[in-house]
């Protein structure tokens, strides 16, 4: 009797062992999914620009999914942003999702914490229907955003920014470049009656534009190009026109600055293009040259458009809203950035633009990566970039958005350029690789050094840093 008691009790054992293998096992693991939905965390998300607005619908939807996560958006100022980063981060305080520039990825590497290939996450399954309260839940396997992904399904300059030894570092929600913003009433009173599209045709506009007084002081400028401290982003438009004009500027492995050398691409080997773009440049400041028409001495260039004294200027997609606000009165139009040549193209027979945006990816100190970048391959899924793009207004990263904001006027200039769009490694410290271009345009501008002097100086300064 006794022995048939303990065979009894062995197979109800290995009964409810069979169970718990089976049915049961998935009812062990919705009460975990159930468990951690119900644990609360905080993901603490840094940017610069965009305010909550921007992200709201975003981060609700993204919670309908995962009812446990916080999103706390911050909003900060440019001119504070990197040093917040440092202190929040050496407090243990920082950021866990955080934006940088496509051009500081290289400078941030070692606080950035690359995309997994998955993540496994519980998911809100079933709600009540009533009262909205999640009744079920499962973990799922994500597979997220490969590299061969980055290239297919964005612009081609994120993928070569984003991807570093076969890993992402990040994911874009748009991706900007530079445009010609026009003030229409300025270039009616010149009788242009074609907004300028090719470099050549801007310096013929200039001289109609250009409006100087008596004793030869500037009243009206054309264009604000030529100087460095008083154009907003004059790094980028000499980058632009290096570019434009067949510069090579990083050698084949990103190592070294080559900006300053002849062209690889011409037999003529005493032709170097950035010599002569930066040359181009700065002739619209000195007075000795015809397209003379702006100095160091003028007010900067986006208060100079807004009061309605500058014909033109090169600008971004983010800069456009503020503009209008403080230039209500003014009818301003927005083109693509001028080209080489009249057909759209450059000296290589390719179409160059500038691109110049931001990159959202998640601190190396973060306690939550899955959930991080599960949030940001949510976040730059098309569903979701299109209610950010919504109320943010600018030129979207992926490729299958960009058709769609064709129709959009203030977009379009810029959606047009996404896909031509280039940017160049400007080593590890690239604030210091702008302030040797604006070194290299001062040096010209005073006399102190020749175009071919200053750019061979300053490819030399900027090679300390790579």
């Amino acid at each position: 009797m006794r022995i048939k008691l303990v065979k009894f009790k062995l197979i109800v054992i290995l009964l409810v062992f069979m169970l718990l293998a089976t049915g049961c096992g998935l009812k062990q693991g919705d009460t975990q999914a159930m468990s951690e939905l119900k644990t609360p965390i905080t993901i603490r998300y840094w940017r610069v620009f965009d305010g909550p607005d921007a992200f709201q619908e975003v981060i609700n939807a993204y919670k309908q999914a995962h009812p446990n996560v916080n999103i706390e958006y911050r909003k900060l100022r440019y001119d504070e942003y990197e040093q917040a980063l440092l202190e929040a981060w050496a407090e243990d305080r920082g950021p866990d999702i955080f934006t940088v520039h496509n051009s500081w990825l290289a400078k941030y590497e070692s606080k950035i914490l690359a995309m997994p290939e998955t993540v496994k996450l519980p998911y809100a399954v079933q709600r009540n229907s009533r009262t909205g309260d999640v009744e079920k839940a499962l973990y799922q396997q994500v597979n997220l955003w490969t590299p061969i992904d980055i290239r297919n399904n964005f612009a081609e300059v994120v993928y070569q920014d984003v991807v570093r030894d076969n890993k992402i570092w990040g994911l874009p929600l748009s991706v900007d470049s530079l445009a010609l913003f026009y003030n229409r009433t300025l270039l009616d009173n010149a009788l242009i009656t074609k907004v300028p599209s090719t470099w050549l045709a801007v310096k013929e506009a200039v001289k109609k534009l250009t409006l100087q007084d008596e004793a030869g002081n500037i009243q009206q400028s054309g264009i604000a190009l030529g100087t460095a401290d008083n154009i907003n982003r004059a790094f980028d438009i000499v980058s632009l026109l290096m570019m434009q004009n067949g510069t090579q500027m990083t050698d084949d492995t990103g190592s070294q600055a080559t900006f300053h050398q002849p062209s690889p691409y011409s037999a003529d080997k005493s032709f170097k293009p950035g010599m002569e773009a930066l040359r181009f440049y700065t002739d619209f400041a000195l007075p000795s040259k015809e397209v003379y028409n702006w100095s160091e001495e003028m007010p900067e260039a986006t208060d100079s458009f807004v009061r309605g004294k500058l014909g033109m200027m090169l600008g971004y997609a983010y800069q456009l809203p503020l503009i209008r606000t403080q230039g209500v009165k003014l009818n301003i139009g927005v083109a693509e950035a001028p080209h080489i040549n009249s057909d759209g193209t450059d000296a290589l027979g390719a179409k160059v633009n500038i691109a110049s945006y931001w990159v959202e990816t998640v601190s190396a100190k973060t306690k939550y990566a899955n959930y991080a970048w599960d949030f940001l391959q949510f976040a730059s899924s098309k569903e979701q970039v299109i209610k950010y793009l919504a109320v943010a207004k600018k030129p979207a990263a992926l490729r299958n958005l960009i058709s769609a904001q064709l129709n959009q006027p203030d977009v379009k200039p810029f959606a047009n350029q996404v896909l031509t769009a280039q940017s160049w490694y400007r080593g590890r410290n690239p604030l210091a690789a702008e302030e040797i271009f604006r070194q290299m345009i001062q040096a010209v501008l005073a006399g102190s050094n020749t175009a071919e002097e200053a750019i061979g100086f300053g490819a030399k300064k900027i090679n300390q840093t790579f």
